[in-house]
């Protein structure tokens, strides 16, 4: 049993790890999907460019867009801001807003990276985006010391319809293969130092220790999870009352229930206050004697990284 709590505990612990894994498995899956099922290059000047761009874009673009759209942090900062602009950007703080908005674009670009980069390496869609290219730099590149058949037979290389020979046909699709590749491993090498150096330089300037920023990080995720469980449970004893007084016609019971002003206050954007010892708004509502409080006039705290914005 010890054993098993163990190695429980270790995958918990490693639960991004363990989802970025299946995050990038997923993208591997899929990008095999597409070049195997639905793409189908064109194999002429007019559409090779514009059809391997889509299929290289396309998903790219529609992945980023789900990770903003399922990015709970970018709708707590943005939910109520059109009436409330100042939720947006306390007290003017421009920019703390546009930090905070960068760290989310961050987190959302982790899905389209993984797949221009897989789709790079695999080097199906570059391929027939380049040779569909008309420009006389392209063409030079690729047709350096060549026939002029290459040119005109440029287009139809990705498919088996081009009157090349096999070893020039073979010679072409391999230039294409390094490029792509060569922009793949590109795309790897500087996502994976713009990782290393944004984390370095966050730690760098946190203005807590790594043990409490290891411990609030731990303090986030279980108030999350116990929110979660509450408010299902509190939702599920509000319901029956409701139901109870409407089905037998008579007044509701008392029930305790936050105030709207409460919940504005608890679903703020975080911030922090060296000399309070309070690790979320939810703690620092629920410790403050005073509720009349503005949390706006605080400096704005990147949840994810522990920075004060000033």
């Amino acid at each position: 049993m010890d054993n098993f709590q163990t190695i429980l505990r270790f995958f918990m612990n490693q639960k991004a790890t363990i989802g970025y894994s299946f995050m990038a498995l997923l993208t591997i899956g899929g990008e095999r999907v597409f070049s195997m099922v639905s793409f189908q290059c064109p194999c002429n000047h007019d559409q090779n460019f514009a059809y391997g761009l889509t299929f290289l874009l396309g998903p790219a673009a529609v992945l980023l867009v789900f990770g903003l759209f399922f990015s709970s942090r970018l709708w707590r900062l943005y939910t109520g801001c059109c009436l409330n602009p100042m939720k947006l950007c306390p007290r003017g703080n421009c920019l703390g807003c546009l930090k905070a908005f960068m760290s989310i674009f961050t987190g959302a670009c982790v899905a389209p990276i993984m797949w221009l980069s897989v789709a790079l390496l695999n080097g199906t869609f570059y391929e027939c985006a380049v040779s569909g290219l008309d420009d006389n730099v392209v063409v030079d590149l690729f047709c350096k010391n060549k026939t002029t058949k290459c040119r005109e037979e440029l287009a139809r290389v990705p498919c088996d319809r081009s009157d090349l020979s096999v070893h020039e046909r073979m010679e072409l699709l391999l230039m294409f293969r390094a490029q792509s590749q060569i922009l793949g491993w590109c795309i790897i090498i500087v996502s994976a130092f713009g990782g290393l150096i944004g984390t370095c330089c966050t730690n760098c300037r946190s203005k807590v220790s790594y043990l409490q920023l290891t411990f609030w990080k731990r303090y986030v995720e279980k108030e999350k999870e116990r929110f979660d469980s509450f408010a299902v449970d509190y939702a599920t004893k509000l319901a029956e009352r409701n139901l109870q007084s409407f089905f037998e016609n008579k007044d509701p019971e008392a029930f305790p229930f936050p105030s709207h002003k409460a919940w504005e206050e608890i679903s703020a954007h975080y911030t922090f206050s060296r000399s309070e010892q309070c690790y979320s708004t939810l703690q620092r509502y629920v410790e403050m004697t005073d509720k009349d409080y503005e949390p706006e006039k605080r400096p704005v705290l990147d949840l994810e990284h522990g920075i004060e914005m000033h």
